[in-house]
């Protein structure tokens, strides 16, 4: 008896994640998030699928004022070239695999960057800018030194 219902289990956990899968199962709220994707749906490997479903779960928790900045700062990231898009990436991950206070002490330095005005933002960006290579290398060094 413990067998059968041990194996029932498994089979509705097997099945759980392919319910609700087909595009006319979501519902008309999901429909128009996922709208781009209709066409492909049905060739989204599953858990794939079951991530942006979650997605706009999450989606639709956010305020109006959450969701409009998650447009911009889509559209920002749609408006950076693929090479700039890698950069990117390579830059986030990198930071995902430091340790949680370098990666605290880069969020708080981040916020204190976002604090001042934009015309010290930008005098800062240029000056870095400006800097040479080995500047730069030199500057990292400084403020991540090696372990």
């Amino acid at each position: 008896m413990k067998h059968i219902l041990l194996g029932c289990l498994l089979l509705a956990a097997g099945l759980q994640p392919a319910l609700g899968q087909s595009w006319e199962e979501l519902s008309l709220e999901q429909q128009e998030l996922l709208a781009p994707l209709a066409d492909k749906w049905s060739g989204i490997p599953a858990p794939r699928r079951q991530k942006l479903l979650r997605g706009a779960e999450r989606w639709n928790e956010l305020s109006p004022g959450q969701q409009q900045r998650m447009r911009a700062r889509l559209q920002a990231w749609q408006d950076l070239s693929p090479e700039e898009q890698a950069r990117a990436r390579q830059r986030f991950q990198h930071f995902r695999q430091l340790p949680p206070e370098d990666r605290r002490r880069l969020r708080h330095a981040q916020q204190q960057f976002r604090k001042l005005p934009p015309e010290q933002r930008e005098r800062l960006r240029q000056r870095y800018r400006d800097m040479t290579a080995e500047q730069r290398r030199e500057l990292q060094q400084h403020r991540h030194p090696p372990p």
